[in-house]
């Protein structure tokens, strides 16, 4: 089989074609044959020697696939060949086959196409974990998320909201922000001209919010402080502005009786993720179905256009999800 593999990681990485061989399923995984990808940071970070993937698991990028089974291992009975899947992997998901454990994987809602499946994974189940598992966001809470217009961004706005949450979301552009207003947040704040604090003290009447999804890090750290409620909560999924500190009050925990959480998922362990990826599609996939909840995907390019869709990442052009379709020529 074809798979995309990182030459040279670091600054000066390459993407390229290999051939590999077809993996095998273990008793209790299947095997996909893989017809869409989601791109993620992540794959991003590994392509730059930044983020290499967990022990023991593929060294191929593609962290979500979409596709249909094409061999099942001795041991699975919930699925059979032909059917329709997607799901969350580890690494291995820029190739033609890919393996899956058995309860990792999902059936397609009817209405969606590969495209649209592989766009949800990553971004849905990190959105369900912040918001539900980690951050226990309830109806007429209000919940801030940074980068609004992110794969994350936009599948928090569409949970947050069928909560019943008051959802406050951050932008780098107008545009982005006004994308994110259609998709159904109560409130937008571009963050290059607007001080978010201050936005979101006037929105919730000097109350705050009550949860903050975070991906920014350091420039954003004292003023999600001074943004977040009285026993709220604040959430950093990544620190792409910078990680370290140089001043911190404690106190102001303290003060507010606050909640700090770091949180990942890929280096989660396997029962971990079988067990969101099953609280999981059973939100959501009835949502997917009618329509509630969908797939926001900026574009979809063949998997020769790879080095693209990156770029297209690292320079935040996207709105929503960015998907490779996968050629088995």
């Amino acid at each position: 089989m074809k798979a995309i593999v990182v030459d040279h990681p670091g600054k000066d990485s390459q993407l390229k074609f290999e051939v590999f061989p077809q993996p095998i399923p273990a008793p209790d995984e299947i095997l996909v044959k893989v017809m869409a990808s989601g791109v993620n940071r992540a794959d991003i970070l590994q392509r730059q020697g930044l983020y290499p993937p967990p022990a023991g698991t593929s060294q191929i990028l593609g962290l979500e696939i979409a596709g249909i089974v094409e061999e099942v291992g001795a041991s699975v009975s919930k699925w059979k060949k032909g059917e329709r899947v997607f799901g969350l992997l580890a690494g291995g998901g820029y190739a033609q086959y890919a393996v899956i454990h058995q309860d990792l994987a999902m059936p397609i809602p009817d209405p969606l196409s590969f495209e649209e499946a592989a766009a949800i994974p990553e971004a849905f189940l990190t959105a369900f974990q912040s918001l539900i598992k980690l951050g226990n966001l309830a109806k007429n809470q209000t919940v801030l998320i940074h980068a609004g217009g992110s794969g994350v961004g936009t599948a928090a706005i569409q949970i947050a909201k069928h909560i019943g949450a008051t959802v406050i979301i951050s932008a780098g552009s107008d545009k982005k922000v006004s994308c994110c207003l259609q998709l159904g947040a109560t409130e937008g704040i571009n963050y290059r001209t607007a001080d978010f604090h201050h936005r979101v003290m006037e929105i919730t009447g000097g109350k705050g919010a009550d949860l903050i999804i975070d991906f920014v890090g350091k420039p954003f750290w004292e003023k999600n402080l001074s943004a977040v409620a009285m026993d709220g909560k604040l959430i950093l999924l990544a620190t792409m502005g910078g990680s370290s500190l140089e001043n911190c009050d404690l106190r102001i925990f303290m003060k507010k009786r606050l909640t700090v959480m770091g949180s990942t998922l890929r280096n989660r362990s396997e029962e971990y993720k079988i067990n969101l990826t099953r609280e999981f599609a059973h939100f959501a996939l009835p949502l997917f179905q009618n329509k509630s909840l969908r797939a926001v995907i900026d574009k979809i390019l063949p998997w020769e256009a790879v080095a693209e869709a990156h770029r297209c990442m690292e320079n935040n052009l996207n709105f929503g999800k960015i998907v490779i379709s996968i050629s088995h020529e």
